[in-house]
């Protein structure tokens, strides 16, 4: 990172620290309500705020029937349905949110509060005060693990939460379709032979590595999500600058590492001997493959894709391949172990190579940090959300599902 890019982030730091330390939770223009004021506010009028990002997936007929369904319950249920966003009022985490609509109703004891996620928004999260007396994470959670929920829409799946939370059934729930779900997968992970089935019994692979029972509990997350919003008190009166300064410089740094490394490749090629080098020509190829796309880059779904390449063409070289990047985030580095991974609402279930930490995650059933492309609606979304036939990426999954290089290949092939 240049010397100028860092004084430019220390100067923004220094004006965010005044900013939240002497703005109140308004808006920037000091007169509109901050994004949490705004919800809140509405959700005093009605159980249901939905974004007009969401009108479509959850129109006011759906919207006043999920109220109604609230208030049968009797619980202090609210339900918040918004686009969540690195760089926007809540910087795209649900936990933030919750916590800023939490402090926006203090008048409110007893608070029961579903919201959408921030890396997967076809999934809901839930949160509940003083303390988990209704299970709703758990509840919330299972929701979408149920076989009627898996093609269901925004509107069918917050009922059906609504629903689960009423019943006060969560954590059996959840535990329940878990092992519906494993029940399904284990002939599948028999007949494939997969390192997943082979080292399911150390505990390291299977699919099912994500949900098992390793749940904090909900009074420490209250208390972690309750601390970061006190420190982001004013998430709207945070100049965007900021963050587009940071995504810049962290762009600008992932650029500069993947240039070291397709130099790197190709000085190893060239130092490589053809004798003992049986593969030493796919090496090159991984080479040239690299060099193009960092040419062609056009954000960091794509610089990542050189790493992944230089990678492929190391292991070219070593004549050993190895487990490749991190499916979720190739930016973590190498693999350490392959599991299997299903995605919320839906039913295919994936073999992927993930870091400790993203296994570590999704062995406590926390969302692992996921790498973000741009859909075609201009959207955020996880990578490998995308079409196959728009992202090579999403169709290999960084090495996970495919070799890069040859993802690269049959892409450019088609293409001409």
């Amino acid at each position: 990172m240049s010397t100028d890019v860092k004084r430019l982030i220390t100067v923004l730091a220094a004006l965010l620290l005044a900013a939240l330390t002497t703005t109140p939770a308004r808006a920037a223009d000091g007169d509109a309500p901050s994004a949490g004021q705004r919800i809140a506010e509405a959700l005093r009028t009605s159980p249901v705020y939905v974004d007009e990002a969401y009108a479509d997936a959850v129109p006011p007929s759906r919207q006043r029937q999920l109220a109604d369904r609230i208030r049968r319950t009797g619980l202090p249920v609210k339900v918040v349905l918004t686009p969540l966003t690195k760089g926007d009022a809540f910087d795209g985490d649900s936990g933030v949110l919750a916590g800023i609509v939490r402090d926006r109703l203090q008048d409110q004891r007893e608070l029961i509060l579903i919201t959408t996620d921030g890396d997967f928004p076809d999934s809901l999260n839930g949160y509940e005060w003083p303390a988990d007396t209704h299970q709703t994470r758990d509840a919330v959670t299972a929701a979408g693990l149920l076989d009627e929920t898996r093609d269901a829409g925004l509107a069918d799946l917050t009922a059906e939460a609504v629903d689960l939370v009423a019943e006060g059934k969560g954590t059996q729930r959840y535990e329940d379709a878990v092992k519906e779900l494993d029940g399904s997968a284990a002939p599948d992970a028999q007949a494939s032979g997969s390192p997943a089935s082979e080292s399911s019994s150390d505990g390291t692979g299977g699919w099912w590595l994500w949900p098992l029972i390793a749940v904090p509990t909900l009074a420490l997350t209250a208390l972690a999500t309750r601390a970061l919003v006190r420190s982001r008190r004013t998430p709207s009166a945070i100049p965007q600058l900021v963050f587009a300064t940071a995504r810049a410089a962290d762009e600008a740094e992932l650029r500069h590492r993947a240039e070291a490394e397709v130099l790197a490749l190709g000085e190893a090629t060239q130092a490589a001997d053809v004798s003992t080098t049986p593969a030493l020509q796919r090496a090159l190829d991984a080479y040239a493959a690299a060099g193009r796309v960092l040419d062609e880059a056009r954000g960091v779904p794509d610089l990542a894709g050189v790493l992944a390449l230089a990678q492929e063409g190391r292991d070219a070289l070593a004549c050993s391949p190895g487990l490749p990047l991190c499916f979720f985030d190739p930016r973590h580095g190498r693999a350490a172990l392959r599991t299997g991974w299903r995605q919320l609402g839906r039913r295919d279930r994936l073999d992927v190579a993930v870091c400790q930490g993203c296994a570590d995650a999704l062995r406590a059933r926390r969302a692992p940090e996921v790498l973000t492309d741009t859909d075609e609606d201009g959207r955020t979304v996880p990578y490998f959300e995308l079409q196959a036939g728009r992202s090579v990426w999403a169709a290999t999954g960084y090495g996970s599902l495919m070799s890069p290089l040859d993802g690269f290949n049959t892409r450019r092939t088609a293409t001409r």
